[in-house]
């Protein structure tokens, strides 16, 4: 189990103080629970130690719970969305909409309706999103306001995904800024600021900071450009937590202070501009849990399976089908067994009929039966919204917030 998060008492699982145990016979399996009193943490973590001044913004694609929402809302200085549905999640937490900001390519004619009609920032993919924005602001008669999203020529180094660099669907490559912002001065589009987002999941101090400032000197060039002062900078985010045995925690204080000091000259040079870090997964990750319990225990030919209620069709990540070249056990654990030695070696797997429904390879836990609980920690994000929850027609997994 990672340590330092989640509340034990005699090997049991505590969720915001109720015991998953409690949690499960009232609502049933499988679930995933969230404990708001971990996410709140995370924020304090993280203003601790940010610059002061420094938005923090969160991106909802990591959970879009509207209840896990509503509670960062208040903790947060914004929001970052990537669809319309995610957008009137957004809207519906009364977070102000000039706290929100739209990016993602694709996005349609009437998800930028909605936008332009909300009054949230749209941080624009391309040059033909720039035009159809400013058709559809002109027929509604307002002014939209908007970010370029830059695609950078710089990679991030050992990240999960990379967001930039190289050809991506993502934003505007950087050499193509300059010619957009000439032609976005003639538009009717309220130029705020820059959104730059390179990678994800990075756990290297020294990687991140890297990142950063190659982020902050990209937008400070680009402002050299701008139709108007540039009142937004979008750093990215890209903070990463551990999931799997050898890795460590990110060095948050060190990233801190490095970004301090990057930010005093940046300030200078852009004195009207609000400079912010969108973060998803770091800010909910470790606040999650995935439950199924265990319906059958088997052995095939001298192998041990605890057979669950969970799966794939739940938690996608899990089984190693998102974003793994080589699938790893995330940290797991049995309700009941918490911190008791190991005793056996079995294999984790769910309910679906398919080989790559696999929760747990080779894993030592203490002895399970039918009836106890499967815990999967560091699953408060990418979970049911990033899974293929209709496949084979299983029921949805029950989602319950706690704070």
């Amino acid at each position: 189990m990672p340590p330092g998060d989640f509340e034990v008492r005699d090997h049991a699982l505590l969720v915001a103080g109720t015991r998953l145990a409690e949690i499960a016979a009232a609502r049933g399996t499988p679930l995933f629970a969230y404990d708001g009193r971990l996410m709140a943490r995370r924020v304090a973590a993280l203003r601790a130690v940010m610059p002061d001044g420094l938005h923090l913004h969160y991106a909802i694609k990591a959970n879009p719970m509207p209840e896990v929402i509503a509670h960062l809302a208040r903790l947060v200085d914004g929001l970052d969305v990537a669809s319309g549905g995610e957008l009137d999640r957004a809207l519906a937490s009364q977070t102000a909409p000039a706290r929100i900001s739209f990016a993602g390519p694709g996005k349609t004619d009437a998800e930028l309706t909605a936008a332009a009609s909300a009054g949230v920032t749209v941080n624009l993919e391309s040059a033909g999103e720039m035009r159809r924005l400013a058709a559809i602001g002109a027929a509604l008669g307002r002014r939209p306001r908007v970010a370029v999203r830059v695609n950078p020529l710089f990679e991030t180094r050992q990240s999960g995904m990379r967001m930039g660099g190289g050809a991506k669907p993502f934003g505007v490559d950087e050499e193509q800024v300059p010619a957009l912002l000439a032609e976005l001065a003639g538009l009717p589009l309220d130029f705020a600021g820059f959104h730059i987002f390179a990678g994800s999941q990075v756990l290297g101090g020294d990687i991140l900071i890297d990142c950063l400032r190659s982020t902050v000197e990209l937008a400070l060039r680009l402002a050299e450009a701008a139709p108007s002062p540039v009142r937004y900078v979008n750093l990215g985010g890209g903070f990463g937590i551990p999931y799997f045995p050898g890795e460590t925690p990110l060095d948050l204080a060190r990233v801190g202070a490095a970004l301090t000091e990057m930010l005093i000259p940046a300030r200078q040079a852009l004195p009207q501009a609000v400079f912010a870090i969108e973060l998803g997964r770091y800010l909910v990750g470790e606040a999650g849990v995935y439950v199924s319990r265990i319906v059958d225990r088997k052995v095939s030919r001298g192998k041990t399976f605890l057979v669950t209620d969970g799966g794939l069709h739940h938690h996608l990540a899990l089984s190693g089908n998102f974003g793994q070249v080589i699938r790893k056990n995330y940290p797991v654990a049995i309700d009941g067994g918490i911190g008791r030695a190991p005793e056996e070696t079995v294999d984790v797997v769910g309910c679906l009929c398919t080989p790559l429904d696999r929760l747990g390879d080779n894993v030592g836990l203490p002895r399970a039966d039918v009836g106890d609980l499967f815990i999967v920690f560091q699953s408060g994000a990418y979970g049911p919204s990033a899974s293929p929850g209709a496949f084979l027609g299983h029921a949805a997994p029950v989602e319950v917030f706690l704070d």
